[in-house]
């Protein structure tokens, strides 16, 4: 029998055995996916959102706020297409 000089339980694979590298390698994998998920949060996912407008869609809400006339709004849709 070893004492404490010699190896350690299950072989050399520590107190806990395998146990011990799979909860290390889930630790690092729930690390580096929170990272990735904080990065997407704070900095958006580049993607595009439903709310996204066409500038015909501003032309139009900017004629029904009154901004510009209707003359304008036709000159500038026109240049639109």
């Amino acid at each position: 029998m070893m004492g404490y000089g010699g190896w350690n339980n299950m072989m050399g694979w520590g107190g806990f055995g395998v146990l011990g590298w799979v909860s290390m390698l889930f630790f690092w994998l729930l690390l580096i996916l929170g990272v990735i998920a904080l990065f997407r949060y704070l900095g958006g996912s580049g993607k595009t959102t439903k709310d996204d407008k066409t500038p015909l869609d501003i032309l139009r809400e900017r004629y029904a706020k009154g901004e510009i006339d209707k003359k304008e709004f036709e000159e500038m849709k026109k240049d639109l297409r």
